[in-house]
């Protein structure tokens, strides 16, 4: 058997492997996680939710060079891929947001004149990691249950975070404050950050009307439209700004999801570097 390097082997031929205290796995975890939050108390860019399309502005914006910060509230990121179209493990990609995919690392079979199928554990993480890779923090396990504001005129400054499995568990925690110089709602149908902000903060006059029912070409056509900056500070895409706006769903078809998520990340980037200058 051909020995790896740097791998060691006892006199039997076994693998040994490094001894390990409980308390030194602990103590490096919370050494390590605190570490990297305290420096992400006040980043550039914090994106809740980490579907396609929140992946995708992450990307684009890592690339920027701004400090970007995915926020995702389950343990798992992808959003709505990973259903694929009824739990079928197939997802729809239309040009031109086929570019998008490609230039993600996703591989795609075409199956019709601009019109592509990609396997969704491969879409879900290609779009992660190509947000890693850009420069992006994703954090699993957090929910965005709060907005920092300023005003007046409003201006969103931040999120209020708190721990998944507090939230769900009942439990009053308080919560803590992330700041940030644009905050971005990638949480999907719930529009979640949206609503908070809508009910909170009547100033911005703010409804969420709720998606309309499926008409595919027209919601991905106005998901794009609809992808935008609601007030200073606050930006929303992919299905959050179809659920603001009420325009059609679309099902498993995701081209308006990447498309929304390189629009806002673009406006975004526009916005932030051109204060900077």
């Amino acid at each position: 058997m051909m020995r790896k390097a740097g791998e060691e082997r006892d006199r039997m031929g076994k693998i040994k492997i490094r001894e390990v205290d409980e308390s030194e796995i602990t103590r490096t975890i919370i050494k390590k996680a605190l570490e990297e939050w305290l420096n992400l108390t006040e980043t550039d860019v914090i994106i809740a939710g980490a579907g396609p399309s929140g992946l995708t502005a992450a990307t684009y914006l890592a690339k920027a060079g701004l400090r970007t910060l995915v926020l995702e509230r389950r343990l798992s990121p992808g959003g709505g891929i990973g259903g694929g179209g009824m739990l079928f493990h197939k997802v729809v990609i239309q040009s031109p947001a086929d570019e998008i995919a490609r230039e993600m690392g996703c591989r795609l079979e075409e199956v019709g004149d601009g019109l592509y199928t990609a396997d969704t554990v491969e879409v879900i993480t290609k779009l992660a990691s190509s947000a890693i890779e850009a420069g992006a923090k994703i954090i699993l396990g957090v929910t965005v249950e709060d907005l920092i504001y300023r005003s007046p005129p409003p201006k969103i400054v931040g999120v209020v975070i708190q721990w998944t499995a507090v939230v769900e568990s009942g439990l009053h925690v308080d919560p803590i404050g992330v700041k940030a110089k644009a905050v971005i709602d990638c949480t999907g149908h719930q529009a979640e950050v949206i609503t908070v902000a809508s009910e909170k903060i009547p100033e911005l006059n703010l409804f969420v009307q709720g998606e309309k029912s499926m008409w595919a070409s027209k919601a991905e056509e106005l998901t794009v439209e609809k992808t935008g900056e609601v007030c200073e500070g606050l930006y929303v895409a992919g299905m959050a700004a179809a659920s603001l706006h009420q325009t059609p769903r679309m099902g498993p078809i995701f081209g308006g999801m990447l498309l929304s998520g390189r629009k806002v990340a673009e406006l975004v980037i526009e916005k932030l570097l051109r204060r900077q200058g």
